[in-house]
Order: structure tokens, then C-alpha cells, then sequence
């Protein structure tokens, strides 16, 4: 709910700041009805940024991937004892 909460109040206060923007002249007129637009292609693009980011950080974790691989083990003597044919690997 507290998620929700700051999202409104920043939507809120941008849409402030843009009809503020419109009712003044400090930018042209036709530059201030852009600016929604360059928030969304800005937000865009900060999104995008950030999926990259994490990605170059991806972490491994060599501990997970060997308690997966006897999960899996265990998983496949599970099957093998139910008559599942799960393959050779």
C-alpha cells in the first residue's frame, strides 16, 4: 500500500509541476505539451538502464546451483522409482 502511496503523490506532483509549466510561459507552449512524452520515453529508457545493469551484476551462486543439481538427482530417482523413463543424462 505504501508502494502505491509514493507512486500517486510523484504522479501527482509531476502533473503539478507540467500545468504549472502550462500556465506560465517560462517554456514555449509547444515544447511544455512534449514534456509528458519525454518523461515517458525518459522513464523508458531509465527502465531499460537498469534491466542492463542487473544483468551485467547477474550473480552466481555456485551453493544454489549444486543443492538444484541434487534436487534434480532426487527428482529423478523419485521418477525412475515410479516407472517414469526420465532419460540417461
Amino acid at each position: 500500500m505504501k508502494h502505491i502511496v509514493k507512486i500517486m503523490v510523484l504522479l501527482v506532483a509531476i502533473s503539478a509541476c507540467w500545468i504549472g509549466l502550462l500556465q506560465t510561459s517560462i517554456i514555449p507552449r509547444k515544447h511544455t505539451w512534449l514534456l509528458p512524452i519525454y518523461f515517458i520515453v525518459s522513464l523508458g529508457c531509465y527502465g531499460l538502464l537498469m534491466v542492463g545493469v542487473g544483468l551485467m551484476n547477474f550473480p552466481t551462486c555456485p551453493q544454489e546451483a549444486l543443492l538444484l543439481h541434487q534436487d534434480i538427482d532426487e527428482a529423478k530417482e523419485f521418477l525412475k522409482r515410479r516407472g517414469v523413463d526420465v532419460g540417461s543424462e
